[in-house]
């Protein structure tokens, strides 16, 4: 057995009592802690990030295809679902769904009240199971193979203005030449608690706005496009673009709705320099609490030089020592983070006001490579961090520690 890792193995903290059992304590703890809330801070940021963008996407789709207009009116000029683009859509392997369309602005008039609305048309490809996730009470829209419903889903936040119920009859006005109305029943209550949708949009029949608009029965006013990879959504935009007709353009949700991301992005900042930090004071503890035990093992230190140990084999045994305190600290601290995590993630615990941050719980993303990284990055900043006081090893000198008290 290799003589320093031996020696290493008879000092630590399980051999050692006293004085320096608390210290090798000390610097478990403190490394694991730094560690376990690193961890904590990188999945509640990733679980945030990923909630809110799906949020939006879930409504917008990754992209919009719309036709080029002048205005920068709510109300989309049509397009056919003929467009070239549909065809070479088959081309990207990337793409996993495109639903079609419309938007139109009406005035909603409950029994005391009226509210301006924008109301998005949708039609039979609707994913209806994945905006299930935002119902909160009723069901779907039943869109029917010909004719229309005349059904709506309300936002919470409209139907508690208007005192709408699931089940009442409402009155939609559509501001036009001529002036048209519609009788609509609430079939639904969604809630995605972000405001720039459940404040202004309700969910109706694509059909009904063809209907009003005059359109034919294969026009719509875009398609929402989404690919399978979110992240890679910047090099996927020029690959679809490329496939588009002349008279569309191509538009990106995280520039249409850039307050939003420009937000989220922000918040990688505030737990980079949070983490940094954190693992600053965790490293640079290291280093101290290994520096204090060479200190105590001053005499062992000069007692080792005088029977002929190298300083190289003597700095080997505390550096062996540090490193066995850092696995400990690493284990206990994925544990915790790990842990908690865990639990949030399949209890929530810990609740949210959704008002303030559009989710009713604290969210959890699971990104192995990122934690993985963040062990490796830390046992490699501390294995450099442990050499600089090892160093002080050489300045020992072994008449004089020997006689140390």
């Amino acid at each position: 057995m290799n003589l320093s890792y031996f020696i290493a193995k008879r000092i630590s903290f399980r051999q050692a009592g006293g004085f320096s059992g608390t210290i090798h304590r000390i610097a478990v703890g403190s490394l694991a802690l730094g560690l376990g809330v690193s961890i904590l801070a990188i999945m509640v940021l990733g679980g945030f990030q990923d909630n809110v963008s799906q949020r939006v996407f879930g409504f917008t789709g990754h992209f919009q295809v719309q036709r080029f207009q002048m205005s920068n009116a709510f109300e989309e000029a049509p397009f056919s679902l003929n467009s070239e683009f549909l065809q070479n859509s088959k081309k990207l392997p990337f793409l996993t769904k495109i639903q079609s369309f419309a938007h139109k602005a009406a005035l909603m008039k409950g029994d005391e009240e009226v509210e301006g609305v924008l109301v998005k048309g949708v039609g039979r490809d609707f994913d209806t199971l994945s905006f299930a996730n935002y119902l909160i009470e009723g069901r779907m829209l039943h869109l029917p193979d010909s004719g229309v419903s005349n059904e709506v889903l309300l936002s919470k936040f409209i139907a508690n203005k208007l005192l709408l119920n699931v089940g009442d009859k409402v009155t939609l006005y559509f501001v036009q030449d001529p002036p048209r109305f519609r009788r609509v029943a609430v079939v639904g209550i969604f809630e995605t608690y972000l405001e720039n949708f459940d404040e202004k949009i309700v969910i109706g029949e694509l059909q009904t706005i063809r209907n009003l608009n005059g359109w034919s029965a294969d026009q719509v006013g875009g398609l929402e496009v989404f690919v399978d990879k979110p992240k890679n959504a910047s090099a996927y935009f020029p690959l679809i673009e490329k496939e588009m007709d002349l008279n569309l353009k191509l538009i990106d949700s995280r520039e249409r709705f850039l307050e939003i991301f420009d937000w989220l992005s922000l918040l990688d900042t505030n737990v980079v320099v949070f983490i940094s930090l954190i693992g600053f004071v965790a490293i640079f503890n290291m280093g101290a609490i290994l520096f204090i035990l060479i200190m105590e093992r001053t005499q062992m230190i000069g007692l080792l030089k005088a029977l002929g140990a190298r300083n190289a084999q003597v700095r080997r045994i505390f550096f062996w020592n540090g490193m066995k305190i850092l696995g400990r600290g690493l284990f206990l601290g994925n544990i915790i983070g790990l842990g908690i995590g865990f639990l949030q993630d399949q209890f929530r615990l810990v609740p949210l006001d959704a008002a303030s941050y559009y989710m009713s719980y604290v969210p959890i993303e699971w990104n192995w490579p990122v934690f993985i990284w963040l062990n490796v990055g830390i046992t490699l900043l501390t294995a450099i961090v442990l050499w600089i006081p090892v160093l002080v090893i050489s300045k020992v000198d072994p008449i004089k520690s020997i006689r140390f008290d």
